[in-house]
């Protein structure tokens, strides 16, 4: 819906746009059969965040929750398919999801062609009661609407990871070639153009060896930002006090052992500490948040080393340390 049916817009003497949302407006929208939508609920609510991540731990991939309530039996968005994969938990009230499925397998955001909407009836007609989860995979046309009174659900979007995808993390892994890096002969010869063309088949071929899907893996695994968050009132090193507690802001940091060191790869960084703080690490993975006091018996270091540590992982934005 157009935003000013429904928000305020005023300017702040530090000229920055705020808007504010006008009551009667918001109601007249939704009267009229408008649903309301929440985006990245999970940046918001402890308990929604949690969900996400424990999602993107199993999955390996970003999530991103949005809520979704509903008044009246009203298709808001009509027949549609997300570019994502989608996990629905419905929360309160009941909704009926008509699934068409797909016209275009495994459609992308940026695509060569446009899914066509499907013709006929739906394949499968699904009521969701509230504690009710259902999955819709990628590419599947679907159309929603509550069955009577209030609905709530929370609709989990995971992120895709393609061969697109892949391949241009592959270019970028490549770079380290003199032959991807060399002019392309576009106003060479035949000859020319065609020993470039077997030159780059073969270092690209070679770069696709059989472990190349884990390297791609654990190289999203790294890279994932989580959600980093402040260690206010903390602004420089993290004391060494027992009871603060320490979390890490990204589900899929990762734990590897590596001659006889352990290698803790997390928010696009790589720390590699002694075999001894294995199981704090472990514990901080798995989602757990530890006080650096358990952090410090757990590891079998001083109470300062465990400040030292989390000062490190709070330093790269891996970690949050709080009251």
């Amino acid at each position: 819906m157009p935003p000013y049916t429904y928000l305020h817009t005023s300017v702040t003497k530090r000229t920055e746009v705020r808007h504010r949302v006008e009551p009667s407006g918001l109601h007249r929208q939704i009267t009229d059969g408008a649903s309301l939508v929440l985006d990245a609920l999970d940046k918001l609510h402890p308990g929604v965040q949690a969900l996400a991540e424990a999602l993107e731990r199993h999955f390996r991939t970003d999530v991103q929750a949005n809520l979704y309530a509903s008044w009246h039996p009203t298709e808001a968005f009509g027949i549609h398919w997300h570019v994502r994969d989608v996990v629905v938990v419905q929360l309160e009230g009941s909704k009926r999801w008509n699934l068409y499925g797909p016209t275009r397998t495994d459609p992308l955001r940026v695509d060569v062609e446009t899914p066509t909407k499907p013709e006929g009836p739906p394949v499968a007609e699904v009521v969701l009661q509230a504690g009710d989860m259902l999955y819709v995979p990628r590419g599947w046309w679907h159309a929603v609407a509550a069955t009577e009174g209030r609905s709530l659900h929370l609709t989990c979007g995971l992120t895709p990871a393609t061969g697109y995808h892949l391949l241009l993390w592959l270019a970028g892994q490549l770079l380290h070639s003199p032959v991807l890096r060399a002019n392309a002969p576009i106003v060479g010869g035949p000859a020319e153009r065609t020993a470039y063309a077997e030159a780059l088949l073969k270092e690209v071929v070679e770069a696709l060896h059989p472990q190349v899907v884990a390297e791609f893996a654990a190289s999203l695994d790294a890279r994932a930002p989580g959600r980093p968050a402040p260690s206010l009132p903390y602004i420089g090193d993290v004391p060494a006090d027992p009871g603060l507690v320490l979390s890490l802001t990204t589900a899929r940091a990762a734990l590897e052992g590596a001659d006889g060191a352990v290698v803790l790869r997390a928010a696009g960084h790589e720390w590699e500490f002694t075999p001894m703080v294995r199981c704090a690490l472990e514990r901080l993975v798995s989602g757990a948040r530890l006080t650096l006091g358990e952090l410090a018996e757990r590891a079998g270091i001083t109470l300062d080393q465990a400040a030292g540590l989390a000062t490190e992982l709070v330093a790269r934005d891996a970690a949050v340390s709080r009251r």
